[in-house]
């Protein structure tokens, strides 16, 4: 066996996740001829290993401030869960919309940044924090790929995900010997946001292991609030509640695999940049990846594809980056392998498309347009 991350026991490892076979719930496996009947089994057992919280109904949400900037009216939001601190949002659509809209929940990045969470996709005016010019520069072609959706005429709702920006874990709320020294910073101390970012990336290990034995896992915590901010989304006048889509890059993509893979009210999903097999994770990449990606058996019962999978056969894009550091290519291949055939399983190949495009982890230009074009196909018509 090739080296991997832990030597020896590798190949033992990724037979206990049907190296060589499909694991016990997969629609591969030939047992089921209903998709359907597929689907509830499966579906079912991924709710039951996510173990959600509850996170309450549609939330009541408090419109902070409106603006109009670049063609869109942006309005600030804010909203309570019944835990945590208040989750601020952005909700952006053409300034002249008229009529019922499209909705699409935007989903931000990890990137190893948790102090800033909606601002990572988004710009509310021309104005824009440094570290998020250099962060849209770098990942997404130097424009807010939100604003770019809601001005093709979409009305476009992005978060803050569990533990970043306003929902972030505090400084101020920790003891001190988790914390040390340091401090909750101010976001014009670049300084001080590097450090807390260190920080939040060795407390995913604390978060992790805290929500496990709260009974709980890190995707049924984000994937339950992603499904709130759905609610509200789908409850809003403008929006057509019948055409709603989600998608991301990352962090973006993983949120994107189980909020389309759980909730069918989501028509066209876009997962870019978080798409590989378990096999990956475990011999290659894990060290790669967030705790926010784990749920435990549930390899046992599906590759990590087939959680997107759940959802044929709704449209799906996947969009890969040939030279993506967070995977290898092999397996990223071999996870466009398994979503086709759980897709013609669904008796809908035509719903499914992967693309690859040269280059590192990014969601650039042309890539927006493939995923903007998809919307535009399965959500305006």
């Amino acid at each position: 066996m090739q080296p991997n991350m832990i030597g020896a026991y590798g190949r033992w490892a990724a037979n206990l996740v049907g190296d060589r076979r499909p694991p016990a719930l997969s629609v591969r496996s030939g047992k089921w001829s209903d998709i359907e009947v597929w689907r509830r089994l499966a579906l079912g057992r991924v709710k039951e290993r996510i173990a959600q919280p509850a996170t309450g109904g549609t939330p009541e949400t408090t419109v902070r401030r409106t603006v109009e900037y670049d063609g869109l009216v942006i309005e600030e939001l804010s909203w309570q869960l019944p835990y945590g601190p208040p989750t601020e949002a952005l909700f952006l659509k053409p300034a002249k919309a008229s009529g019922p809209l499209a909705g699409v929940l935007a989903l931000h990045d990890h990137a190893g940044n948790k102090f800033f969470g909606k601002a990572k996709i988004t710009r509310t005016g021309d104005e824009i924090h440094p570290l998020m010019q250099e962060h849209q520069q770098h990942s997404y072609g130097d424009v807010a790929w939100a604003n770019e959706l809601a001005r093709r005429g979409y009305a476009v709702l992005v978060h803050d995900a569990f533990t970043f920006a306003s929902r972030r874990v505090r400084l101020a709320d920790l003891p001190a010997c988790i914390k040390g020294e340091l401090t909750d910073p101010s976001p014009d101390d670049h300084e001080g946001i590097a450090a807390y970012n260190q920080f939040a990336a060795q407390h995913e290990h604390i978060m992790a292991r805290s929500l496990f034995s709260a009974g709980t896992t890190w995707p049924g915590v984000f994937s339950a609030e992603d499904q709130r901010a759905l609610d509200y989304l789908a409850s809003r006048p403008e929006v057509d509640a019948e055409r709603l889509g989600c998608g991301g890059l990352s962090g973006g993509g993983l949120r994107t695999v189980f909020l389309a893979g759980l909730d069918h009210r989501i028509r066209a999903a876009v997962c870019v940049g978080f798409m590989s097999t378990w096999r990956d994770f475990l011999l290659n990449k894990c060290w790669a990846h967030t705790w926010m990606a784990y749920v435990p058996l549930l390899p046992r019962e599906l590759d990590f594809p087939e959680i997107l999978g759940l959802r044929a056969p709704l449209p799906t894009l996947v969009l890969n980056d040939s030279e993506d550091q967070l995977y290898t290519l092999p397996e990223m291949e071999r996870a466009d392998t398994i979503l086709r055939e759980v897709f013609l399983r669904a008796g809908a190949p035509e719903h499914y498309r992967a693309s690859f495009y040269p280059g590192p982890h990014k969601f650039d230009l042309p890539m927006q347009a493939e995923a903007f074009e998809f919307f535009d196909h399965w959500l305006k018509q």
